[in-house]
């Protein structure tokens, strides 16, 4: 069913591929970005729908390349259906769901399933990520191109890390052949051990168990050896800190397939967000000193960090109520990815258009999507963003199943206002379509 065309205009453009921003206005037909045009408005055609957009900032919807979704298996926690509502509410118009699903995304028929429940429930996209190995376990690797023919756009063993060198070497190889991407969550299960939070004076003042950075920088290390030696292409999830910035640095700097990501948790919080055990503040990676946070926020200026994720990982009271070295780990993100997120660009440490091709146009580089750009062809996946409006958050106001944000009772300023998936209006000023 084709829709009329939409006119958007009077928004401030920001197209994060090339950095420009200016006032402008667009055009949709079809699904797709029929014409841009910078400074002067055009006639609206013939039937169109036009939308004043306030002078608000228009750019490509967001993309987040780390959502964990209960569906299936544990819908207590979240839904396609709810997440993809949270995504909306917070402009993002692309998720990446992880396989740490019951049963695992390690199956063409999981994957099917998995994009058939979205295509019904959904109202944005929604990408499904496959295991690395069968069942999460770490030993027999995934048919990539089975996986892949069927539409995974990545594989992950998600909230675990592939702990067996050899096993990730087959995959990056195996990977290689197939141009396929592995997102490795870099952590060192033994390093870890039976650590909760950053391992530090802070955490011996709580009395909790540390978590070394060693955890993280041994395992990158160690992957990025293994892509050097295998020639594949390599995202490393989530880095926490300076010596994992290194690390990625002089990756780059020697020419080798690497990219990498940071959760905005990391990079706006740090290890005295936790203060009195916050169990909404116990995650993976943990949050780190303020010096290691500096450390993100500079690489991402830089393009070291390539991109910024939610690390939506949604927990019930059950696993959240509880002593803080008992609960699990694990925040709600994805609708306030853009709130958290925009706390960089009003403390003046990044600009908009920088942090907004982390949130666009890096991602669907990486994942090989012609999102996350504004240009005429391109989908029409957008999001209408007042960068200042301010708020405080409210848990019991967000979209998702549980309720276990960070951001509980923080002060935020900047919110989506009108979120596109496709053409369509799936959000407005606060209600679903």
């Amino acid at each position: 069913m084709s829709h009329p065309p939409l006119l958007l205009t009077n928004a401030t453009l920001c197209d994060p591929a090339t950095g420009r921003q200016a006032p402008g206005h667009v055009l949709v037909r079809d699904g797709r970005i029929a014409d841009i045009a910078w400074g002067t408005a055009p006639a609206a055609p013939e039937g169109a729908e036009t939308v004043n957009c306030a002078g608000h900032v228009l750019s490509p919807g967001l993309i987040d390349m780390r959502a964990f979704v209960g569906e299936p298996g544990a819908e207590h926690r979240e839904t396609l259906a709810s997440a993809s509502a949270a995504a909306a509410a917070g402009g993002v118009t692309t998720l990446v769901c992880m396989p740490d699903t019951n049963p695992v995304i390690d199956g063409p028929a999981i994957v099917d399933f998995v994009l058939r429940r979205a295509r019904d429930t959904a109202c944005v996209h929604v990408l499904p990520a496959a295991a690395v190995t069968k069942g999460l376990a770490g030993r027999e690797m995934t048919e990539f191109g089975l996986l892949q023919e069927a539409g995974a756009v990545a594989f992950t063993d998600g909230l675990k890390a592939v702990v067996n060198a050899q096993v990730l070497r087959r995959a990056l190889t195996y990977a290689r052949d197939f141009d396929a991407l592995i997102m490795q969550h870099v952590e060192e299960p033994d390093l870890v051990g039976d650590g909760v939070m950053n391992e530090g004076e802070m955490a011996s003042r709580l009395g909790l168990l540390g978590i070394p950075r060693e955890a993280e920088t041994v395992m990158l290390e160690r992957d990025i050896r293994l892509v050097r030696l295998t020639g594949a292409r390599y995202h490393a999830a989530m880095i926490s800190c300076a010596d994992s910035v290194e690390i990625v640095r002089r990756a780059k700097a020697d020419g080798l397939p690497v990219t990498c990501g940071a959760s905005v948790n990391n990079l706006v919080l740090n290890e005295g967000d936790i203060g009195h055990y916050r169990t909404f503040c116990r995650l993976s990676p943990p949050l780190r000193h303020e010096t290691d946070r500096l450390a993100l926020v500079a690489a991402l200026n830089e393009g070291v960090v390539d991109v910024v994720v939610s690390d939506h990982n949604p927990q019930d009271v059950e696993t959240k109520r509880l002593p803080f070295a008992e609960a699990a780990d694990g925040a709600l993100g994805i609708e306030t990815l853009l709130g958290a997120a925009l706390r960089l660009v009003h403390t003046g440490d990044i600009a908009l258009p920088r942090l907004l091709a982390a949130l666009t146009a890096n991602p669907a580089k990486i994942l090989g999507r012609a999102a996350g750009r504004l240009a005429v062809g391109a989908p029409a996946d957008l999001t209408l963003i007042d960068p200042d409006v301010p708020y405080v958050l409210d848990k019991r106001s967000l979209k998702s199943r549980s309720k276990n944000s960070p951001f509980d009772e923080a002060r935020l300023q900047g919110a989506a206002v009108l979120t596109l998936v496709d053409g369509r209006i799936v959000f407005r000023d606060g209600s679903f379509a």
